[in-house]
């Protein structure tokens, strides 16, 4: 028996209410796994339960397992207690923030060693796969979140994947705007066109998934404004073509109607916030099929003031709020794809919230639940190219299911913490106990 295998049990109802952020679960204690739930090289199957397989309802089941990957989705006689669908994915987190309570979320990323902040980000990703999130892609990486991508792909810890793209900006733009300007300790930055080739080089060589690019200003980045221009036409020229020619996605960070005008004229992957979008690009989203990771929870949350931030972020996030509830829901009725992505961090918004974001795209866009959960399983990982890994529940894909108490895609109210029965992500049981 492997002595890292531990898991979570469920010690009750921790509540979550969007007007109070005081009310933050409690980690698990760890105890150790019976016999049937250890199973890493072990054929494994579950008793019959309800199947969603991402898509579909698939009725009375069993799902079988064996190191790591579905072996077989059968169907099967039986009134099942619990349901089993994928395991979330959320194509937008940041995992660089303490872990731990009362810590700056702004000073500390700077102030703490890299081998010290790995720790914290690797506790940020157990906690989101004991929450059901079993896929994370964070959008600002550097080598502190590449090294916990290759210890968790390597299976030396139990937690759940992780894709990190790198962060190609400008001096003064979004992502250099964290840091204090006269602070010494900078993440890099590119300044012409060739510097943008050369950052997309490094951080290829260095793991990445995927590149970041900024076509606008931000809400939390101190001194700027959301409308401002990030990066010449020829930068982000280069910065695409680049990333494209090494087989890398590339994600828009942006929040102005020019900024999507940027990003779409450059042919990105995806767009993150996107709360500029207006009409006239709906064609060319839809055509193109480019999924947008709206953020709806942590805009919420910082334009109420429900958590600690300045008065400029509250300020941008206000006008971003408003712009964006003026344009999704008209572009979400129009067939624009939207999947789930939280910018999820620990602080504003808490692994775990991504169950709530999904029942606020559903309200947002007026979908069904089960469109809402696809958006959180199937499609998110054809949003990331994790088409043939995760995201559904059939043979050759990776074990990451969620079982749960009710039918999620007839109620998506019904995904709660407390509904939360057993997590399995890479075929390792990671929270709860599965059902005999």
């Amino acid at each position: 028996m492997p002595p890292y295998v531990n898991t979570c049990r469920f010690v009750g109802h921790v509540p979550r209410y969007r007007d109070d952020r005081s009310a933050l679960p409690t980690p698990s204690p760890l105890r150790p796994p019976r016999p049937r739930e250890i199973a890493v090289s072990t054929s494994v199957t579950t008793p019959v339960l309800h199947v969603w397989d991402g898509e579909r309802d698939l009725g009375a089941a069993r799902l079988s397992w064996q190191d790591g990957r579905i072996t077989a989705v059968e169907s099967a006689e039986g009134t099942p207690e619990y349901s089993l669908i994928p395991g979330l994915i959320d194509t937008h987190v940041h995992l660089d923030a303490s872990a731990a309570p009362g810590a700056d979320w702004l000073t500390w990323p700077i102030i703490t060693p890299a081998a010290e902040r790995s720790l914290h980000v690797l506790a940020h990703t157990r906690r989101a796969a004991a929450a059901g999130i079993t896929t994370l892609r964070d959008l600002s990486g550097s080598d502190v979140q590449y090294a916990v991508a290759r210890a968790l792909e390597a299976g030396l810890v139990p937690g759940p994947r992780l894709l990190v793209n790198g962060p190609v900006g400008m001096t003064a733009g979004h992502g250099d705007l964290f840091t204090p300007p006269h602070y010494p300790h900078r993440p890099p930055v590119a300044d012409s066109p060739d510097e943008c080739r050369k950052l997309v080089r490094q951080w290829a060589r260095a793991g990445a998934d995927g590149i970041k690019i900024y076509t606008s200003g931000g809400v939390l980045s101190m001194g700027d404004k959301v409308g401002w221009r990030n990066q010449t036409d020829a930068e982000i020229a280069a910065t695409v073509d680049e990333a494209h020619a090494l087989g890398m996605l590339v994600a828009a960070h942006t929040h102005s109607a020019e900024g999507v005008d940027i990003a779409l004229r450059f042919e990105v992957d995806s767009l993150e916030h996107g709360t500029g979008i207006e009409e006239r690009h709906w064609e060319t989203l839809i055509e193109r099929n480019v999924p947008i990771a709206p953020t709806l929870l942590i805009n919420d949350a910082i334009a109420d003031r429900r958590i600690p931030v300045s008065d400029e972020a509250a300020e941008k996030a206000r006008a971003v709020v408003i712009e964006r509830d003026a344009n999704f829901t008209g572009a979400a009725a129009a067939g624009v794809r939207f999947v789930l992505g939280t910018d999820a961090n620990g602080v504003m918004v808490r692994f775990g919230d991504q169950l709530e974001e999904l029942r606020l795209m559903k309200t947002a866009f007026s979908w069904s639940s089960e469109r809402a959960l696809i958006a959180g399983t199937s499609d998110a990982a054809d949003a990331v190219r994790l088409t043939g890994t995760t995201g559904r529940l059939k043979a050759g894909l990776g074990a990451d299911f969620l079982v749960v108490r009710g039918k999620p895609w007839q109620d998506i109210e019904t995904l709660r913490p407390e509904n939360l029965v057993a997590v399995v992500a890479r075929g390792e049981l990671v929270a709860g106990a599965l059902p005999l």
